[in-house]
């Protein structure tokens, strides 16, 4: 599946919340969606969810028009917002069986999609709990499971790592792996960029409506990346290494870094190559030497202002 998302824009009153924003993913892909709080990205994904409508602009999903037919496209996408809605005395099986029922999945049919599900999100034996008893991570994977019941291939996430413990967090970028795996195509808006950087191939920056950045992660650090940066450390003092540095020959500039030396190199993996034969010539034991690669939290403090509107 193709996803395209075409010059959206959405006000709010006299806010401009979605500015004319456009960006494309496909089946396969699990892309980051970032920005400031306040930057637009829970309302994309309300639109992308047919909960909203835009103003202009369009969600093409394999050429469908989502802005024309909008219950087409429920049925191909899956949505699970921020937090689980209150329902005090419903159980899990219930709340699924009630959206697989909406989605329009009746007899053996909905009673195997339920257990499928349930089975896949970790959840057959917590079926008969109340949702108010359920824990935030629990309450999560029943959100994930309501969004999955009608096999949508298009899953739309907003923070949904927000709040849970780190075993939980782990099994949830385990879930989403294995749903893109599955041919499914992951948007998940986060704040928790370390999550995403271990969990996405691609990624969306957005900030006050505007898109700043999108595109494969390693393409969008090419286009990024202002320096090679490459890590040293010596079983000498690291002042002493520091020092030696600054004279060397491809090295712009060089920082102390605890234990270690930040070196800022012109060129790339020649020219630290060639560096770190140098240091060993010049007798520096070198015990650890290694390129520092950025990741999504370096690309967004280097696109975003952290302007809010």
């Amino acid at each position: 599946m193709q996803i395209e998302i075409k010059n959206l824009v959405k006000h709010f009153g006299k806010t401009k919340a979605v500015d004319d924003i456009s960006f494309s993913f496909k089946s396969g892909d699990i892309y980051g969606f970032v920005g400031p709080n306040g930057a637009g990205k829970t309302t994309t994904l309300r639109i992308m969810a047919t909960l909203d409508e835009p103003d202009s602009g369009d969600v093409l999903l394999d050429g469908i028009s989502l802005k024309d037919h909008p219950e087409d496209a429920r049925h191909i996408v899956g949505f699970v917002p921020d937090s689980l809605p209150a329902h005090a005395d419903i159980t899990v099986d219930e709340y699924l069986d009630f959206y697989a029922r909406a989605y329009g999945i009746h007899g053996k049919q909905r009673r195997k999609a339920i257990d499928e599900v349930q089975e896949f999100t970790g959840l057959t034996d917590l079926r008969h709990k109340l949702l108010k008893s359920l824990s935030k991570g629990m309450k999560q994977r029943v959100s994930v499971g309501r969004s999955l019941v009608h096999n949508p291939n298009l899953l739309l996430m907003d923070e949904p790592a927000a709040g849970l413990d780190p075993r939980a967090r782990i099994e949830f970028r385990e879930l989403v792996t294995v749903l893109a795996e599955m041919g499914k195509a992951v948007l998940i808006s986060s704040h928790i960029l370390t999550e995403l950087t271990e969990v996405c191939n691609g990624v969306v920056i957005i900030e006050k409506g505007h898109i700043l950045e999108t595109g494969v992660i390693d393409d969008v650090m090419h286009r990024r990346r202002k320096s090679f940066m490459v890590a040293a450390r010596s079983l000498d003092a690291p002042e002493k290494l520091f020092k030696a540095l600054l004279e060397m020959p491809h090295v712009a500039n060089a920082t102390l870094a605890s234990n270690e030396v930040h070196i800022e190199l012109r060129g790339d993996h020649a020219q630290a190559a060639d560096l770190l034969s140098e240091l060993i010539r010049t007798n520096h034991r070198i015990i650890e030497f290694r390129h520092i690669e950025d990741d999504l939290e370096d690309i967004f403090m280097k696109v975003t202002k952290g302007d809010v509107q």
